[in-house]
């Protein structure tokens, strides 16, 4: 059994998003659909031509990366949803491996490991990532920061359903708010120790180019969530 995986690249004036699609193509998973949601770019557009009939492609105004997501999930005829920012890119076995993880283990969220590269696609060693021996390490880890790269994530569509979408009023961290409602309402996040995503760390990311409305939003979300994931892991782990 092959379910279909929905593969949503959202995008904004970014010049690495062939990059990116290229790898959601060379996926060796049968079954796959990629949706490109394009929202409200002014830049870059014109690499998006090559791959005009092996995508979905979504045009929207600009109303950031949530709006984005919620989008393409709207649009998606998967059974399970991946999310790859246009930045960075999958290796060819990500959703193989991810897919069969989940259907062995019959988990509905899973996120893995990823490594770091730069604007020419060479390998960051320096940057660490967080590496779970357990459940409960992913649950702890979210008291303090956020512990998963979204473009790591696999979820079944149904769960959106369930907890709803992302809340677009966050514009940069709208993954931490899901995966901290994901956890309070029960579903278990599973972590796959293998190295299927390449984060790209440059200049022109919103990560590096809005640290200080981020970490605003940090402090919102951890206001309102640490408590209650405090007392879920009291009562619960």
């Amino acid at each position: 059994m092959n379910p279909k995986v929905s593969v949503i690249i959202p995008f904004y004036n970014c010049s690495y998003v062939d990059q990116a699609i290229e790898s959601a193509l060379n996926q060796t998973y049968p079954n796959i659909e990629i949706i490109v949601v394009d929202d409200g770019s002014t830049k870059f557009k014109e690499k998006l031509v090559p791959f005009e009939g092996g995508i979905v492609y979504i045009k929207k105004e600009n109303g950031g990366t949530a709006t984005a997501l919620n989008e393409g999930i709207r649009a998606a005829t998967g059974e399970y949803i991946a999310w790859l920012s246009s930045d960075d890119y999958f290796l060819p076995d990500k959703i193989a491996k991810q897919i069969s993880f989940m259907l062995n283990e019959k988990v509905e969220v899973s996120f893995t490991n990823y490594n770091y590269i730069n604007e020419d696609n060479q390998p960051v060693e320096h940057w660490g990532r967080p590496v779970f021996s357990n459940n409960d390490d992913v649950y702890r880890a979210f008291l303090d920061y956020n512990a998963i790269n979204g473009c790591t994530v696999m979820i079944k569509k149904e769960i959106f359903n369930h907890i709803g979408y992302f809340y677009p009023d966050l514009r940069y961290t709208q993954d931490y708010e899901m995966w901290m409602r994901l956890l309070l309402h029960g579903y278990k996040i599973y972590y796959l120790n293998e190295e299927l995503t390449k984060f790209r760390v440059h200049k022109e990311s919103g990560t590096y180019k809005n640290q200080e409305a981020m970490q605003q939003e940090i402090s919102i979300i951890k206001n309102y969530y640490g408590p209650l994931l405090k007392e879920y892991i009291a009562r619960h782990l």
